[in-house]
């Protein structure tokens, strides 16, 4: 294991609500763009229209799509960005509630917003990178 320490002193935080129809992938990337994020960590609850997860099928090195084409509850949303190259990446985990309590869950891919997603976006004082794991093909946090 390799860890890297996140001063928690200088931490800002925000609160983004996403509307009707944003695609959340999209939509966090561009703003951690904007604000010029190299590093931060989110959870977030709501719901969705729709999702496209991904599941990480390691014989491949490539995610296998499963699609959720229905009104879902997010019963969680974690993860962070961080930098690849120079630009944010964001990395997402989701567990998804169908009406009948069966839950889907894998990398968040795309997520149509409906009605509304509440995310808190954590920023620490320290930068982020991710780099290349040849073994797998993934761009991995790179936390020393």
């Amino acid at each position: 294991m390799k860890a890297k320490a996140l001063l928690a002193s200088d931490e800002t935080s925000f609160a983004l609500v996403f509307e009707k129809g944003d695609e959340v992938m999209r939509e966090l990337t561009a703003f951690a763009a904007s604000r010029r994020l190299s590093a931060a960590h989110f959870t977030a609850i709501g719901a969705l229209s729709d999702a496209t997860l991904g599941y990480f099928d390691r014989a491949k090195k490539e995610y296998k799509k499963i699609s959720i084409r229905e009104q879902v509850e997010v019963l969680s949303l974690v993860g962070d960005i961080a930098l690849e190259g120079s630009d944010p990446k964001v990395h997402a985990h989701i567990v998804l509630g169908e009406s009948d309590g069966t839950a889907h869950a894998g990398h968040l891919i795309v997520g149509h917003v409906w009605p509304v997603l509440e995310l808190v976006l954590t920023v620490p004082p320290a930068h982020l990178r991710r780099k290349s794991d040849p073994e797998t093909g993934l761009a991995l946090l790179d936390a020393c």
